[in-house]
């Protein structure tokens, strides 16, 4: 990856030769929520020394979900992580996204650049679950201490750091917390009066986990007027399929229903591959229905010593596989600063000048590319969001 000047905001005055770095052995940070950016920033802050607890309310630590796509940038971040042999073992890499028109000819093939290095195709997906025990057990393997079932009961801010009440009944002083607990984050709602709320977008997600067939190599997608189905390998013998569905109101939808509801909204699609997959559909697919929300907290990111990282300020639909991307980004971005910084604020004010821009771009661009669909819109203009979105990406961090 490119070195830590690189990486450095062109506007961030660099230290004078009198500042010198925080050590981070000397430093207590707590982790609020056990998912992806969570886990992300255990991992990064244990390399660096620093004492980290890591608190997860759910107490099985589990990860719901059927497939997740993942972009170059994504495993450009594995890759620092630690965690890319595993992820190429466990789950599929493959160059390129396949768009199809509704009866089945390829009319594009989107680039995905090798940005993870030359030897690493450009995109992939795994299973979500197996993702999060990947994460699971090289946060648990970096000497972070895990404690599951266990939340905040209260925050209480002091001029150098945290007291934080627990709901076991313990009580404790840290140098810094880090909220990641998510879309609808206790720790943003608690420090943050007037933080904004989840929005729906007026479009959900219907997922499934089916056998691959072997015409299937790559992210593949086909592009109906407002649905747009696709597919994703995972593995050698399984992949997921997407379909993206306007829904004007956020109304519940019975499970039981789930199945034939995702078969019908397959029926305009004649192309072979698609209609095969369609007759695989039943009550073993491991279906998930998600409405889609997206959420975009202003600055800051940060009040004292408490800072809020991934879907907790930034969620976003999935229409450019990166919320798990930019979400990882931020852990590796904010235990970069905390290295580099002289004092926590400092590394804080730093941390938002660096993942603003690129957070703001995916969350908006993505609601956007929503809209189109939803629209039955200009194609045109949702294939240049797309491309210029994806170039944005492969940028350093």
């Amino acid at each position: 990856m490119e070195s830590t000047s690189e990486r450095r905001d062109p506007h961030r005055p660099y230290q004078s030769q009198g500042d010198k770095p925080m050590s981070l052995s000397h430093q207590r940070i707590l982790i609020i929520g056990g998912g992806f950016s969570g886990m992300a920033a255990a991992i990064e802050l244990r390399k660096l020394g620093a004492q980290v607890d890591l608190v997860e309310i759910d107490p099985g630590w589990r990860s719901y979900g059927a497939g997740i796509s993942l972009g170059g940038a994504t495993l450009r971040a594995f890759r620092r992580l630690g965690i890319l042999e595993a992820f190429l073992a466990q789950g599929n890499a493959s160059d390129g996204v396949n768009l199809h028109l509704p009866h089945g000819p390829l009319v594009a093939t989107l680039p995905t650049p090798r940005i993870a290095g030359d030897d690493i195709p450009g995109g992939g997906a795994i299973m979500r679950p197996v993702l999060a025990r990947i994460l699971a057990e090289a946060t648990r393997a970096a000497g972070a201490n895990v404690r599951l079932g266990c939340t905040f009961s209260a925050i209480e801010q002091e001029a150098n750091g945290v007291q934080v009440t627990f709901t076991d009944g313990q009580r404790q002083r840290y140098d810094l917390l880090i909220g990641a607990d998510g879309l609808y984050s206790k720790v943003r709602e608690t420090v943050f009066e007037n933080a904004p709320q989840p929005r729906y977008s007026g479009q959900a997600v219907w997922r499934a986990v089916l056998p691959r067939p072997p015409e299937i190599e790559t992210a593949t997608m086909w592009m109906g007027p407002k649905i747009k189905p696709g597919v994703n390998p995972v593995s050698k013998t399984e992949m997921y399929l997407f379909v993206t569905e306007p829904r004007p109101t956020n109304d519940h939808v019975d499970p039981a229903t789930f199945a034939d509801r995702l078969r019908a909204l397959l029926d305009g699609f004649s192309a072979p591959t698609l209609q095969s997959i369609r007759s695989q559909i039943g009550p073993d697919s491991q279906i998930v229905f998600r409405p889609l929300e997206g959420l975009l907290m202003p600055r800051p990111w940060s009040r004292g010593r408490v800072v809020l990282i991934g879907d907790t300020v930034h969620a976003t639909t999935p229409h450019l596989a990166s919320g798990a991307c930019i979400g990882i980004e931020d852990a590796l971005v904010l235990a970069d600063e905390l290295a580099q910084a002289g004092d926590v604020p400092t590394a804080l004010s730093a941390f938002e000048a660096r993942r603003w821009e690129r957070c703001r771009m995916v969350v908006e661009n993505s609601a956007r590319l929503g809209e189109i669909e939803i629209e039955g819109g200009d194609k045109e203009e949702h294939s240049r969001i797309m491309r210029e979105s994806l170039m944005a990406l492969s940028q350093p961090i």
